[in-house]
């Protein structure tokens, strides 16, 4: 029987690619996040850098075709609060065993963050999806030779991916991509650029697409 946590792992699967917000405010979150989702990025994450994550994580939850969750989770306080805005899943930077905790407890999906070999068979066998983090330091290349010997891992890498680069890490191997400075910027979703971060989710979209095609 399915669980929670295999639900949000299979439709992060299907998404294939998770657009991390950072905003200047949970309103700007909302709206940048809906801008994405008309280019056809539905899958978000409202990192804690985001003042009041929380609220835009409630706001944003309540609509069924996004798959809404909470990134840069630190510790336990911000990743029960992020569940009880109606996160679907937590993303930390690193092996944070306080948020895998609350997350285990709460039948939850967490994404640690890990870069190393060693790092990320740990966090394997903490959670379901590992964030290869920061992955612009080592490249597809590292994914591929990572996954040689550890093929059934599910690894999200995170930190450079562009548009570029998408049939690159995918053809690595890579279960998902998380995207954000590139995808959108954050003068974009502070001046409320709208329109541009929708073009870019298209963009992305029609990379992503041209790699399952």
């Amino acid at each position: 029987m399915a669980t929670v946590v295999d639900g949000a792992v299979q439709r992060l699967r299907a998404e294939g690619l998770l657009a991390v917000l950072r905003a200047p405010s949970a309103a700007r979150a909302v709206a940048a996040a809906r801008a994405l989702a008309e280019g056809g990025i539905r899958a978000i994450e409202v990192t804690y850098s985001t003042p009041d994550a929380p609220s835009a994580i409630r706001e944003l939850a309540a609509d069924p075709t996004l798959i809404v969750g909470a990134g840069t989770v630190l510790d336990a306080d911000q990743a029960e609060r992020a569940l009880e805005a109606g996160a679907a899943f937590l993303v930390s930077p690193s092996l944070a065993f306080p948020v895998l905790d609350i997350a285990d407890a709460a039948s939850a999906l967490a994404i640690p963050g890990a870069l190393t070999p060693t790092e990320v068979v740990a966090a394997a066998e903490r959670a379901p999806v590992v964030k290869l983090f920061p992955a612009s330091v080592v490249g597809p290349g590292y994914l591929r030779a990572l996954l040689a010997p550890l093929p059934d891992l599910r690894v999200l890498p995170t930190g450079g991916v562009i548009a570029d680069n998408v049939a690159d890490w995918r053809a690595a191997g890579a279960f998902a991509l998380g995207a954000g400075g590139d995808l959108c910027p954050g003068p974009l979703i502070a001046a409320g650029e709208l329109a541009a971060l929708t073009e870019n989710a298209r963009r992305y979209r029609r990379a992503l697409d041209h790699t399952q095609g």
